[in-house]
């Protein structure tokens, strides 16, 4: 049920600042890896585990904490949220060692999750009909604002007040929100949803995610067909088809299997993974690369800005996105997209450590351009073919499918730019050179990822239907490679199979 207008205007004031400050703080990160590789004394690495853990965990928690939410209250799980965000915090900053803040970026992860998916619950629940579109669309801004700041932030940050000031300033902030929440937001729930919560499959997706991203981290120093790898690959397999046969037999499933009949659901959610994946694995790279002294020897402020070409490419094209799709259709729109990231991706795959940054520029801005694109109507896509009760379910699946996506697309990345890196250089290669040519290897995957991305657009996202352009439609373009977004075509998809009794969907 809508609150008043001032309960209301303390919702959207606590929930948009609070997905602002967790995507600032995401997409900052990777800046200050070598700054805090230099403190700690932690190889670059294995400060991966920073990126790609925080991103495992979200994939883990993001569903179950929004039906946390559901049972326990909505506003009790968000300032959980909050207050798990500001422990991450104060244990990054202060951590000494490359573990405690490894540790800390886990229980951010999980933070974030929960934040973003409770926090969109409680502005659904406190706003209705046009309030409620522009809540929606104010928040989707506000993440895509956090995202693209975060970057320039944390560069600005590291020569100001060293890599710990993004940290202090984030607690302070989510400080604020806990404050305001206290004050100014009602607690929901839903009394209808059941009260059993998945907890066994959220640890088998972690299962599941966990040995797989070790096995291509460690790849490179133990060799693709070791003992160790091939055993990584299997504990995961195993752990993923537990997880099958748990969500088969609970109460409430993580995930209702029934939606993976879905055709245009399931090509949906593998493309934004891959868009995610591609568009995470590119940014952790290049800031490392911009910042190699072998490389181009940014600041950490200089390649902070030498990311705003990307942010402009997704801003540019956010608000044509739905009228492209609505014209031309999405899936068409889609492949498009997968075309231009290959392009771009290709012509990286080039690099030569001769290159000044200005070569870098058009290949960022189409793979930025690129991701735009293809992003927008897979996430629209994947809320519009099914029923307007599954809605909540649908875009759980895709955001699920994002995290999984960062993590698993940023560790190959990592691992196959530092093998190729390593073995150029025992060749005898100079070490800017074999830089270059760990890029080039890592990009060249990215090519293979975004064509299979085309295939899927071409095979799997077929009669998609596509929404009217409208203000909400536009702020879910912009936020798509975050979180996916209602759209105005979101839950006229046709009737889904039949949800087996017992089951339930869940909200995202």
């Amino acid at each position: 049920m809508a609150g008043s207008g001032k309960a209301a205007g303390g919702v959207l004031a606590a929930t948009c600042l609070s997905t602002l400050v967790v995507n600032a703080n995401t997409s900052a990160v990777s800046i200050l890896l070598p700054a805090i590789s230099d403190d700690t004394g932690t190889p670059v690495a294995t400060l991966q585990w920073a990126v790609t853990g925080y991103s495992l965990v979200g994939a883990a928690v993001i569903i179950t904490a929004g039906s946390l939410g559901d049972v326990f209250g909505r506003k009790r799980v968000f300032q959980l949220g909050l207050a798990l965000f500001v422990l991450s915090c104060v244990l990054i900053a202060l951590a000494q060692t490359g573990g405690l803040v490894i540790v800390g970026r886990l229980v951010q992860g999980a933070a974030g999750s929960t934040i973003l998916a409770c926090g969109l619950s409680l502005l659904s629940v406190a706003t209705s009909g046009e309030r409620q579109l522009r809540a929606v669309s104010l928040w989707g801004a506000a993440a895509a604002v956090g995202a693209a700041a975060g970057p320039l932030l944390g560069g600005v940050l590291v020569g100001a007040t060293g890599w710990q000031g993004l940290f202090w300033i984030d607690a302070a902030v989510a400080v604020v929100c806990i404050v305001l929440t206290y004050a100014t937001v009602a607690e929901s729930s839903d009394p209808d949803r059941p009260r059993d919560i998945d907890y066994l499959g959220s640890v088998l997706v972690a299962l599941t995610l966990m040995p797989l991203i070790l096995g291509v981290s460690k790849s490179g120093d133990w060799g693709w067909a070791s003992a160790a790898t091939l055993g990584c690959f299997a504990v995961s397999v195993v752990a993923g088809v537990l997880f099958v046969v748990v969500e088969k037999r609970v109460a409430v499933p993580l995930l209702d299997l029934s939606l993976l009949r879905n055709r245009i659901l399931v090509g949906s959610t593998v493309a934004i993974l891959i868009g995610a994946g591609t568009i995470n694995g590119l940014m952790y790279l290049l800031s490392l690369y911009f910042q190699s002294p072998d490389a181009l020897g940014f600041s950490p402020l200089e390649a902070g800005l030498a990311t705003l070409p990307a942010t402009a490419g997704l801003v540019v094209v956010a608000p044509l996105v739905p009228r492209l799709a609505s014209r031309l259709g999405g899936r068409q729109v889609v492949g498009a997209g997968f075309v231009l990231m290959t392009v771009g991706f290709a012509a990286i795959g080039f690099v030569e450590s001769s290159w000044a940054y200005v070569a870098f520029l058009l290949p960022v801005i189409a793979i930025a351009v690129g991701m735009g694109l293809s992003n927008g109507p897979a996430s629209s896509a994947a809320t519009a073919s099914v029923r307007q009760e599954q809605v909540g379910a649908a875009s759980g699946v895709s955001n699920m499918a994002r995290y999984v996506g960062a993590a698993v697309a940023t560790a190959l990345a990592a691992t196959v730019y530092g093998s190729v890196d390593a073995n150029h250089v025992a060749d005898g290669a100079s070490a800017p050179d074999a830089l270059a040519a760990g890029l080039a290897a890592a990009s060249w995957v990215m090519v293979a990822l975004s064509l299979l991305g085309v295939l899927v657009a071409v095979v799997a996202i077929r009669r998609v239907r596509t929404g009217r352009a409208t203000l909400l439609d536009t702020a879910a373009a912009a936020a798509a490679h975050l979180h996916t977004l209602p759209t105005s075509a979101s839950g006229t998809g046709a009737p889904a199979p039949a949800v087996p009794e017992g089951t339930h969907t869940q909200p995202a």
